[in-house]
């Protein structure tokens, strides 16, 4: 099957009906961290049935059913508001699974408002024991270097958090910062003065990632580059895919739903744990609407853009800490 569209449905608001879309896939999100943040929202949307997603290019409102949601992709750096309500989502015997991302950049300042460095530990240590480890993706996103954040330095700072999280997770993921395809993040890194902040050279990218292979020797996971278009695959390094059908195929092969629309046979026998049986062919599910480097299949995001209070000096979906401040009020205020 060649993606299309979204199936269309007709979804009752307070209002009146109005017409929206039911994705099998729901993404949540890239845009901004709904479990840190926008938790209790989230969950008394899925109790309605509906959540409402406003174009950040042209202010259009799409109207975003939960009827066919058969998986809910969470990205965060600090779940710790939702795990308490996960139980609504299992209610509903939908499937998820959390990108977590758990950097170490407190002596440089670049996330201002996380938790602590060694509670966020613990929360992935808890949410991995709670719901297994297959289901907790260790990103360390972006990698950034500066006059003062050398290569070595960076990945110190790789090992110090993996080892104690390895047993934890079956990947990890990372990106090389790109600061100057993103205004605002090069605004927001002048601003703060935070040091001069680069982008990597190819050198440093294989520096790099012989250094995590090598870390790799004892932890054994999976390793995957985010939207890269260097080929690192001799150091033990694929192309990753956040939205991953792979390990949709691999953890949730018993939801016929979301098997029928990836397009899998699951009777076929597997006979190692990261195989994925007669998996889709390459990029029939792509998302057409993320960077060419991007793996990702295809699904509906249901973030909004300037409403993330981490205010991660590197973030390319904040423009500034004033307006993520007054959504945030605005938002605030609706409830």
């Amino acid at each position: 099957m060649v993606f299309k569209s979204w199936p269309k449905v007709q979804i009752q608001t307070p209002d009146g009906l109005v017409k929206g879309i039911a994705p099998y896939i729901i993404s949540a999100s890239r845009a901004t961290d709904i479990p840190a943040f926008h938790a209790e929202g989230f969950i008394k949307n899925l109790e309605i049935g509906y959540t409402k997603w406003v174009n950040p290019f042209n202010q259009v409102p799409q109207y975003v059913s939960f009827e066919n949601a058969r998986v809910i992709v969470f990205w965060t750096k600090n779940p710790e508001p939702l795990i308490p309500l996960l139980k609504d989502v299992e209610k509903r015997s939908i499937n998820y699974y959390f990108t977590y991302t758990l950097n170490d950049y407190e002596e440089e300042g670049l996330e201002p408002n996380l938790p602590p460095l060694e509670n966020r530990i613990e929360t992935f240590k808890k949410l991995s024991e709670m719901i297994g480890k297959e289901r907790v993706i260790w990103r360390f996103d972006p990698l950034l270097l500066s006059d003062t954040l050398t290569v070595d330095k960076l990945l110190n700072k790789i090992k110090s958090v993996g080892e104690k999280i390895h047993n934890h997770t079956e990947k990890l993921v990372f990106s090389f910062v790109d600061i100057s395809e993103y205004t605002a993040v090069q605004r927001n890194l002048v601003s703060k003065g935070l040091g001069k902040f680069r982008e990597f050279t190819l050198e440093e990218k294989i520096q790099i990632a012989k250094g995590i292979q090598t870390l790799n020797k004892d932890w054994k996971l999976q390793l995957a580059s985010c939207c890269e278009d260097v080929d690192l695959t001799p150091y033990g390094m694929e192309h990753n895919r956040c939205i991953d059908d792979e390990l949709m195929i691999r953890i949730f092969k018993k939801d016929k739903i979301l098997m029928d629309f990836l397009g899998v046979d699951v009777n076929i026998r597997q006979t190692s744990l990261f195989e994925v049986p007669n998996q889709p062919k390459e990029n029939i599910l792509k998302d057409k609407g993320q960077r060419k480097t991007c793996g990702c299949v295809v699904s509906k995001d249901i973030g909004q853009y300037n409403t993330c209070l981490h205010l991660c000096t590197y973030c390319y979906a904040n423009h500034s800490e004033g307006r993520v401040k007054s959504n945030m009020k605005s938002l605030s205020d609706q409830t």
